[in-house]
């Protein structure tokens, strides 16, 4: 399990194909369902995962037509189960403390609520593309008990997003030689653009106010 967890860390799909054939469609699925679902597990790769998956769907390791549906499939169900969770076991969940300190940061929650209070509903869909607060944004709707149709009619609308322009940008950009010979970089880039907005709305909090 270790190694599993160590080659999904560093997205080598050679080897999960390898290992595990047919059934690497059942371990993308978990591990999108499991990073947009369990509020626990917001470090798992999903932006560089989507643009990697498609990438070796272009080289012939996967089939983009199965690939999309199925990873859509996962981004939606794993919000679902994280809205839920947060509206039926939030509280506790939010109380529950390791070694005397929170075992949910407050700091993501802070900076999730942040984005309703910037963004309002349209943070389901934005949230998508932001690693950390796409974990607790459908947590904190559940928290907050926003209303679970428009809660998921915005989180289709991102999902389809998300998982589209991702996955399609690495089947495309997949032939040019340049980034198949450089994926480790391509996926450090795809985590540093996907994380600028966080670093910026931090950065833009702490200078002083003009008078």
């Amino acid at each position: 399990m270790v190694e599993l967890f160590k080659h999904i860390l560093h997205l080598d799909f050679p080897w999960l194909f390898s290992q595990y054939g047919g059934f690497i469609y059942l371990i993308l699925f978990l591990i999108i369902f499991t990073e947009t679902g369990l509020v626990l597990m917001p470090f798992l790769p999903g932006d560089s995962l989507l643009f990697t998956a498609g990438l070796f769907a272009q080289q012939g390791f996967l089939r983009i037509e199965w690939l999309l549906p199925l990873l859509f499939a996962a981004a939606i169900l794993g919000d679902s189960t994280n809205y839920l969770i947060g509206r039926f076991f939030g509280s506790t969940i939010l109380a529950i403390q390791r070694n005397g300190k929170p075992l949910i940061k407050p700091i993501h929650v802070e900076r999730t609520h942040a984005f309703y209070e910037e963004y309002g509903a349209k943070t389901i869909i934005m949230a998508r593309f932001v690693p950390i607060v796409r974990t607790f944004a459908p947590f904190v709707a559940g928290v907050a008990r926003m209303n679970y149709r428009k809660f998921l009619g915005f989180d289709l609308l991102g999902g389809a997003l998300w998982i589209g322009i991702l996955t399609i940008a690495g089947y495309f950009l997949g032939s040019f030689t340049w980034i198949k010979n450089h994926i480790d970089l391509v996926a450090l880039i795809i985590i540093l653009v996907s994380v600028a907005p966080v670093v910026i709305g931090v950065l833009r909090k702490k200078q002083p106010k003009s008078n």
